[in-house]
């Protein structure tokens, strides 16, 4: 039986699929001798896919590392008026802003069963990737490197789902905790969450109709291209995620240097007026952006947390007369 279920369970399913009753005497014939009708057939295929089938995406893993601003200078001086670029190996890039930002970006082609999968993968590396970014960021500048969060985008190029059900998979990519969450490793809350649908109170929708399908969460942001020509690109995807991740990082480093009783060092030109700048860059509308671009910003952006972030810091810079 499709997706390990009963006659009775996957009627349960289907009903809520092609919404219309579907009972397990009916699922019965189907499967004995009656051909099923056209809706019924893309149905089962897109919530039991071929086994032969995985699902195929890159994943884009942003880590948040922080150095001291002596040492960070050896790779971007403080008058300098765009972040500086290291190549770490052939799939990570280091990314090292004057203000004091490091973020490295590591890009991972991967290919999966099940969600579920890719759920445990995501969990299992990330104490491995952070790792990885304290031992290359401090070999780099031969001083005290100290990572602080994993952040995920992936773009999904090969989904094994259709329809309804490849939105429920995509909700789950954005959030894959829920299953993790969940403890159950028989698939069985996959299968449930695809078939019954999935949503997050803070997850926000940034696709096009016809287009593409994207989710932005706390937890990170996936996007899949049905009309490549059409849909936004990696490239633009991961330009705001890095303008987001060096921004949120610098706003933390404020907020985490008051909490324990410590003024912030602020280079030159990075005080209040440098946080109003980067509020407006990230919260406001570009004269020539188009409609799914706006979007994108504005769902990472919000997911993320920043507007809050950016106001704490503009506060605490106040306070210390950091213009």
């Amino acid at each position: 039986m499709a997706m390990g279920l009963d006659e009775r369970e996957f009627a349960k399913v289907l009903t809520s699929l092609i919404g219309r009753e579907v009972t397990a005497g009916l699922v019965s014939s189907w499967e004995a001798s009656v051909t099923p009708p056209g809706d019924v057939v893309v149905a089962v295929s897109s919530i039991s896919p071929n086994s032969a089938e995985r699902l195929g995406l890159r994943s884009h893993k942003f880590i948040s590392v922080s150095v001291d601003h002596e040492s960070l200078q050896q790779l971007v001086p403080r008058d300098a008026k765009a972040p500086a670029t290291v190549a770490l190996g052939d799939h990570c890039t280091l990314h090292a802003w004057p203000f004091g930002a490091v973020i490295l970006h590591l890009v991972e082609d991967v290919d999966f069963p099940d969600i579920a999968s890719m759920a445990y993968w995501r969990y299992e590396t990330y104490p491995e990737n952070l790792e990885w970014a304290a031992r290359e960021v401090g070999r780099l500048l031969g001083a005290a490197a100290t990572p602080s969060y994993v952040l995920s985008f992936y773009w999904v190029h090969s989904p094994i789902w259709s329809g309804r059900i490849l939105e429920s998979a995509l909700k789950i990519i954005c959030s894959p905790r829920v299953l993790l969450e969940s403890g159950d490793e028989s698939g069985h809350a996959e299968r449930d969450l695809l078939a019954e649908g999935f949503d997050h109170a803070d997850m926000r929708p940034f696709g096009v109709q016809g287009v593409s399908s994207g989710y932005a969460s706390w937890s990170g942001v996936v996007y899949h291209a049905f009309d490549e020509d059409r849909a936004l690109t990696e490239d633009q995807i991961i330009a705001i995620e890095l303008d987001v991740q060096s921004i949120w990082s610098y706003c933390a480093y404020i907020a985490d240097a008051i909490e324990h009783g410590r003024e912030p060092r602020i280079e030159p030109g990075y005080g209040t007026t440098f946080i109003r700048a980067c509020r407006s860059r990230l919260l406001t509308p570009r004269p020539q952006e188009s409609d799914a671009h706006r979007s994108m910003r504005d769902a990472i952006v919000q997911s993320s947390g920043l507007p809050l972030h950016l106001a704490n810091a503009a506060d605490t810079l106040k306070d210390i007369g950091a213009k």
